[in-house]
């Protein structure tokens, strides 16, 4: 395996100047994969080098005692809508701490619940004032056997007490896994209003490079109809599914993230052993996972690459890639607005298994300049899942321990 080193610098929340040798704050990409693994080749995301000012930052918790937030949506009079994995719903009545969390009755009698499966990702439509609608992303049962990972509209009732369903499925036949593993399934709006969805590859070793199916996939869908949104790579495809395809070869997507003023697309992406992902989209990419190499071997071997460049040269390349050891990033959004300073257009990626939130600065080339964690988001609140810029501007960022979760909002100081 190729060695790189990954640099990491800790950002104080107070007005404090940091001064250090290089050599002080980096950390060795190579560290020991799991018992009897073997280290996949390098993916070609190239060194980030480290950043050294020192912004400084507010973080609030807005609500506490939810479990595994998943999303957050934002609506019109302030409150924000929050899923839930295990099959809930909640509103809370503002942005501020202390805000009031109700419950929001929905049913989810047909969900599976189980491992990385549930009520996972959320995205409020653009016309919400008038229609009242959201769509989820959220794992399917019939007669208590899984079936598929299905994007579903609701509709809040007027009173915000209740959501029923509208259209169900809007898009159905993802696929899913019974363990729950690798579902995915974060939807976010482009922006040309686009609906895209980011999903898993329920952990099986053909499903990323099969174009005939919606797992381990980058979808572009119409927020209306479900059908494939214009000008979609695969459009003039046989098979319906291939239609509603904007990238493969994905193996985990759990963040996409739309960057203010070019309208690119950045998704954050689990690795497996080694090389947690983020990659930059371009329509018909193919992003290089294959755990079934080709069709060569059975399983799912992740001793492969997370972008295979030998078996796919044309593969799109990461823009970073985390090395050893993996994060397990997952939500993602830009950070946005003149009160950031520095900050403006800074990609921010929550971490799972490294419970931190890792700020990435972008170079010209839009690849990843620098990556930095803030003190204050390193290890203080455990798991991080969701992160959604805010309709202020502010930063939310959820938790995902399972019990007492929160949801925090982070400003400039």
């Amino acid at each position: 395996m190729q060695r790189s080193r990954r640099h990491r610098i800790t950002w104080t929340t107070s007005v404090v100047a940091l001064v250090f040798a290089l050599s002080g704050c980096s950390a060795d990409r190579a560290s020991v994969a799991r018992d009897g693994e073997a280290a996949p080749a390098a993916s070609g995301a190239e060194t980030v080098p480290v950043r050294v000012d020192t912004p400084q930052l507010r973080v609030s918790t807005v609500a506490s005692g939810l479990s595994h937030p998943w999303d957050l949506g934002f609506l019109p009079d302030g409150q924000v809508l929050v899923s839930q994995r295990d099959g809930r719903f909640v509103l809370l009545s503002g942005t501020s701490p202390g805000a009031a969390v109700t419950p929001v009755a929905a049913d989810f009698s047909d969900l599976l619940a189980r491992g990385e499966g549930g009520l996972m990702g959320l995205v409020v439509h653009p016309d919400f004032a008038q229609s009242r609608r959201f769509t989820t992303c959220q794992t399917h049962t019939e007669n208590g056997n899984p079936v598929d990972i299905r994007l579903v509209t609701w509709q809040l009732a007027p009173d915000a007490r209740s959501a029923t369903r509208v259209a169900d499925p809007l898009v159905g036949g993802l696929p899913v896994n019974p363990s729950g593993r690798h579902s995915g399934c974060r939807p976010t709006l482009a922006a040309d209003g686009a609906l895209l969805v980011g999903t898993g590859d329920t952990a099986r070793g053909t499903i990323a490079q099969d174009l005939g199916s919606l797992g381990g996939k980058v979808l572009r869908v119409d927020l209306t109809t479900g059908g494939p949104a214009a000008g979609n790579p695969f459009a003039d495809a046989a098979d319906p599914a291939q239609r509603l395809i904007w990238t493969y070869g994905h193996r985990n997507v759990q963040g996409v993230a739309v960057r203010p003023g070019t309208g690119e697309v950045y998704i954050a992406e689990h690795g497996p052993t080694t090389d947690d992902e983020v990659n930059r989209l371009r329509a018909g990419g193919n992003y290089g996972w294959d755990p079934a190499q080709g069709g060569t071997v059975g399983g799912y071997d992740e001793s492969v690459p997370m972008t295979d460049l030998t078996r796919y040269p044309d593969a799109v390349p990461a823009v970073w890639s985390s090395g050893r050891p993996v994060e397990a990033i997952c939500g993602a959004a830009f950070i946005s607005g003149p009160q950031w300073g520095a900050l403006d257009g800074t990609l921010a990626v929550a971490a799972l298994r490294g419970s931190k939130l890792l700020l990435m600065t972008l170079g010209a080339d839009g690849a990843v300049a620098s990556v930095g964690v803030p003190a204050a988001l390193d290890d203080t609140f455990g798991r991080l899942r969701a992160v959604r810029s805010g309709p202020d501007g502010a930063l939310f960022v959820t938790s995902s321990n399972g019990t007492d979760d929160v949801v925090l909002r982070i400003d400039p100081a």
